[in-house]
């Protein structure tokens, strides 16, 4: 069984079918990038999977455990919603920063808040055990502190990772787009997500700042890294990726190894596509 299998998944808007019976299966450790014209749905298949839109049909398999399904998808409360999009990270185009905060904070934000969640779990079972209350405060106490320095000593590791330790004190307004854009992979992998995606990474930033970049998402895939990636940079999706999936119309039309799909096209659709793009070999 593959690590992430994506089922038949209909998603329309109003009377508008963005997508039209979408089967995926993705190994793990496997890089995927997806390719394709505006309004093909590749963005719409991206927020699919993060849990930010809800398919209309289908289903989705992630190591092993139904995660979707549309039979049940009026059930999943926002609690619910909010555990499930845990598996995924997602690295958007406008890099999303909050501009209150330092690079630091930005990356163990979103951990810190979980802490309390996983505080309260705790707490219940150190008085399933029978023991006092200020027993449990301290343990509790400890508990917190520990993680919120072991969080903070992984933020430090993730952003030596992409190459700002420097910047940890810094705010986002004080960064260049393209560190911007790496702050934000930093602060995606803080969750530690089975399944790592990125929509449009570098389409805000100019040639120079794409580069460095695209460094670091290759950097990540040496890590054995499961990643999804919808790109409009052919010759990075020929050098990173695995496999390279074609979309057109709200369907995938092909898919297949980076070579196979830039050097022999099957479909008038990807010939048309790689023709308008100027560089039939993803060069």
């Amino acid at each position: 069984m593959a690590f992430l299998e994506i089922k038949n998944y209909n998603k329309k808007f109003g009377e508008l079918k963005v997508l039209k019976g979408i089967d995926l299966s993705i190994e793990k450790g496997e890089v995927v990038s997806i390719i394709g014209s505006s309004g093909s749905g590749k963005t719409t298949l991206l927020r699919c999977i993060n849990f930010l839109e809800t398919p209309d049909v289908g289903e989705m398999i992630l190591d092993g455990e139904l995660l979707f399904s549309d039979l049940e998808s009026k059930k999943y409360t926002e609690k619910i919603l909010r555990n499930k999009r845990l598996n995924f990270g997602l690295v958007f185009q406008s890099f999303n920063l909050f501009p209150q905060y330092n690079v630091l904070k930005n990356l163990t934000l979103a951990p810190t808040l979980l802490i309390k969640t996983k505080a309260k779990k705790l707490k219940e079972q150190l008085k399933g055990q029978g023991k006092k209350f200020l027993e449990i405060k301290k343990e509790i106490k400890e508990y917190v502190n520990s993680e919120r320095e072991r969080i903070e000593k992984e933020a430090l590791i993730l952003l030596e990772k992409v190459d700002l330790t420097e910047k940890k004190n810094s705010y986002p307004c004080e960064l260049s787009g393209g560190q911007q854009q790496r702050v934000a992979i930093a602060r995606a992998l803080a969750l530690k997500p089975k399944i790592l995606c990125f929509d449009e990474p570098t389409s805000a930033l100019d040639p120079e700042l794409t580069a460095e970049v695209l460094r670091v998402i290759k950097s990540l895939k040496e890590g054995d890294r499961t990643m999804i990636i919808v790109t409009h940079e052919m010759g990075f999706a020929k050098s990173v990726s695995d496999k390279v999936v074609f979309m057109s119309e709200g369907i995938i039309a092909e898919q297949g190894s980076p070579k196979k799909l830039f050097t022999n096209p099957k479909t008038e659709a990807l010939k048309n596509f790689l023709a308008n793009t100027g560089d039939k070999e993803g060069n």
